[in-house]
């Protein structure tokens, strides 16, 4: 039976929608970092290796400060703490501006700048897809797509503002820029209502708190199947220049179009995955994804690649890992309810930063990309017998009433 909204409801409803998305494209432009590794390691007379871990830094505060929303929602509200963290994002960049050494660059650009941007991701989308629970997949698309986009539409803007106003200024305005669009995407939403049971039990029996979803072996199921998905697609992402060059003796230039390919599977995996979300189960559309980046990685580690296997290989990987984060925001929903999302989903979310970090630690300890490609291929194998067999939790795992916090 289907539940009519009122007018007010649903205006509150799209508004917060709306906000999502701008708020969503200016978090997202964190990932143009990649412009700036030159010209600060010429400021900061630094090799580019350690100038890009901030970004490293700045990925791991995005998962740590993801998984500690949920409590600062509960506290302060989605919109005050979505202000907070759009101006915590702009003091991160004018900090960043004024950095003159590698620490000082860790602590605004990485920490300070990481743990801004992850305050505000998790915490509104997961809101926002509360407010929809009719369609939670095509909203999680909405959401994650318009931070996909923010990388690509940010990459022109901070590139014209470079070449334009210098490395500092850029900062700068970056920093304003985004947190004016924070600000105001904030002032569009409203906290999400909490899901009435209504005397439906099926209802009741989904909302878990976190204290008893880490007791059930599906939380942790989920939990290395999204990991698994992190680790693949950052790792090939962040190396897949490299992997050109090097395993398929491209030339710089055709091997820089990788970011290009990437950028467009990454972006369809969101909206095509997301979309199909809602049609069918949404486990099986993480199995979908899984098999498409086992074919990625196949051809990554079992083929002698040319140049179009090797932008096919990447493209399944980038699919599969943008579908992925857009589902798994719904799919936690599914197993553990709606009350509760953001903590559920946060400490999962942690994946995010340990993916991000570990194929690059298990490539630098064992040296080239071929144990890593295997590790991450055995981690895909595991995920998709998981995701084939994992079931619903049953009420009877837990003895604590469900929708406390």
């Amino acid at each position: 039976m289907k539940t009519e909204i009122s007018a007010p409801l649903q205006r509150t409803r799209m508004l917060t929608l709306i906000g999502t998305i701008i708020t969503q494209f200016a978090l997202g432009s964190v990932y143009t970092w990649s412009l700036f590794n030159g010209q600060l390691a010429h400021k900061l007379d630094a090799p580019i290796s350690q100038v890009a871990f901030s970004f490293g830094l700045l990925s791991l505060g995005l998962a740590i400060a993801s998984s500690l929303a949920g409590k600062l929602q509960e506290r302060f509200g989605v919109r005050n703490v979505t202000i907070g963290a759009g101006i915590l994002m702009a003091i991160g960049f004018w900090l960043t501006a004024h950095a003159d050494n590698l620490m000082m660059l860790y602590l605004s650009a990485g920490i300070l700048v990481g743990l801004a941007d992850g305050a505000g991701y998790l915490m509104t989308l997961s809101n926002c897809v509360k407010w929809f629970p009719e369609r939670k997949g095509l909203i999680s698309a909405c959401s994650i797509g318009a931070y996909g986009l923010g990388s690509l539409g940010f990459k022109f803007i901070c590139g014209a503002l470079l070449s334009t106003y210098g490395l500092e200024n850029t900062f700068m305005i970056w920093g304003v820029l985004a947190m004016s669009m924070i600000i105001v995407g904030a002032l569009m939403m409203r906290d999400a209502p909490i899901q009435q049971s209504s005397g439906n039990a099926k209802l009741q029996e989904k909302d878990y708190t976190l204290a008893q979803s880490v007791r059930l072996p599906q939380y942790w199921m989920l939990a290395l199947m999204f990991l698994t998905a992190c680790m693949s697609g950052l790792y090939v992402i962040g190396v897949a220049k490299d992997i050109g060059e090097g395993m398929v003796h491209l030339t710089t230039q055709t091997a820089a179009n990788a970011v290009t390919v990437i950028a467009i599977a990454n972006l369809s995996g969101r909206l095509i995955l997301g979309v199909l979300s809602d049609k069918m189960a949404r486990i099986r559309v993480i199995s979908l994804a899984q098999i498409v980046s086992l074919v990625g990685m196949s051809i990554l580690l079992f083929t002698r690649m040319n140049e179009t296997t090797f932008f096919l290989s990447l493209a399944c990987v980038a699919f599969s890992f943008g579908g992925t984060i857009t589902v798994f925001p719904s799919l936690v929903s599914d197993f553990f309810g709606l009350n509760n999302l953001t903590k559920n989903y946060g400490l999962i979310y942690l994946g995010f930063g340990i993916g991000s970090v570990m194929g690059s630690l298990v490539a630098s300890v064992f040296g080239g990309f071929t144990v890593t490609f295997s590790l991450i291929m055995t981690l895909l194998v595991i995920s998709l017998v998981l995701s084939l067999s994992i079931r619903l939790p049953n009420r009877q795992n837990v003895s604590e009433p469900l929708l406390h916090n």
